[in-house]
């Protein structure tokens, strides 16, 4: 599959693309400039949501505190590898049967980075790559200059479409944070 940009609200039938695609890794860059508290104190997290587009439970919401769903088919690694700040690896065949989308989010941390907000990022990017190899799929266009006031963002998606899945960029912000997310994803903060 060659590499290619992706607007916010395209996608790409990965497993169609890829045939034997078993596992994926989501990574995500960003360039914060010389804002090094922001830079410092920016969350990448994973979602497991249903068919209604809610988390399966609070054990679904893979992120700093919790680096693993509970069936381990969702794991955020703790180092990253190329120029992704962070990634997440998402074993396809493993991911529980009342899992419609994985969604990949980036906020700030509130303790530490009061007053910082996603609009100060230079550049955000999210991408798929194949975990066999780490060869870059698709990654989406610059999502920063669409950001202001948000501190959250829902970067992407990886969904499930008839029996294969699909990778969609998202770039939906969110003013209300970490809370906010949860809340759309049926979840208290």
């Amino acid at each position: 599959m060659p590499r290619g940009v992706l607007q916010r609200g395209t996608n790409v039938e990965l497993t169609r693309e890829v045939p034997g695609l078993a596992s994926l890794v989501v990574g995500v860059q960003w360039d914060a400039g010389g804002e090094t508290a922001l830079a410092d104190n920016l969350v990448t997290a994973a979602l497991l949501c249903d068919a209604r587009s809610r988390a399966l439970s609070e054990e679904h919401f893979v992120f700093f505190n919790q680096l693993a769903a509970p069936e381990l088919s969702v794991q955020q690694l703790e180092q990253a590898v190329g120029d992704d700040q962070d990634q997440i690896e998402i074993d396809l065949a493993s991911v529980p049967a009342q899992v419609e989308r994985i969604v990949v989010v980036l906020y700030v941390n509130e303790g530490p980075a009061q007053r910082r907000t996603l609009g100060q990022l230079r550049h955000c990017w999210v991408r798929a790559l194949n975990a066999a190899g780490n060869a870059e799929l698709v990654r989406s266009e610059d999502l920063a200059p669409a950001l202001s006031t948000e501190l959250a963002v829902s970067l992407a998606e990886v969904y499930r479409h008839d029996a294969g899945w699909k990778f969609k960029v998202l770039g939906q912000g969110y003013a209300t944070g970490v809370a906010g997310v949860l809340a759309d994803y049926g979840l208290s903060a």
